[in-house]
């Protein structure tokens, strides 16, 4: 009897995690698919500004438009290393400057720039004919 009962439960938490995991996996499939909706859109406002806009690529350059007060909106990479991120996250903070955190990694940024490089920090002094500075704040 003890066996029956033990294979029975054993049986329901089987369904039970495998109820549990389609479930998990339904809802972070409709999380990726917002996620690289909002990505996309970035990206393609990404593309603009630098085909119609003003921007610095790099750790030390943004940091000199920051201190100038000519940098409109900052993007760091999910990588970026901790230090440095908060570093610079202070200096706008201090600017009244918006950050947004780029999903993607430093290559995906680089990417997304239309360059062949690692990029871990962006710096948009004019936006051009894009509206991210629209886009961003909402």
């Amino acid at each position: 009897y003890q066996r029956r009962v033990r294979g029975i439960n054993a049986e329901y938490g089987a369904f039970s995690r495998h109820l549990a995991l389609v479930l998990f996996s339904s809802t972070k499939m409709v999380a990726q698919k917002k996620d690289k909706k909002s990505q996309d859109t970035i990206n393609s406002r990404l593309q603009l500004v630098m085909k119609s806009g003003k921007y610095t690529l790099g750790y030390k350059s943004t940091l000199k438009t920051i201190r100038q007060g000519t940098s409109k909106l900052l993007i760091i990479s999910n990588n970026c290393p901790p230090i440095r991120k908060s570093e610079i996250e202070y200096y706008a903070m201090l600017s009244k400057t918006p950050v947004h955190h780029f999903p993607g990694n430093n290559i995906d940024l680089g990417t997304a720039c239309g360059k062949y490089f690692r990029c871990s920090v962006l710096s948009i002094v004019d936006q051009g004919d894009s509206d991210i500075l629209k886009t961003i704040n909402e």
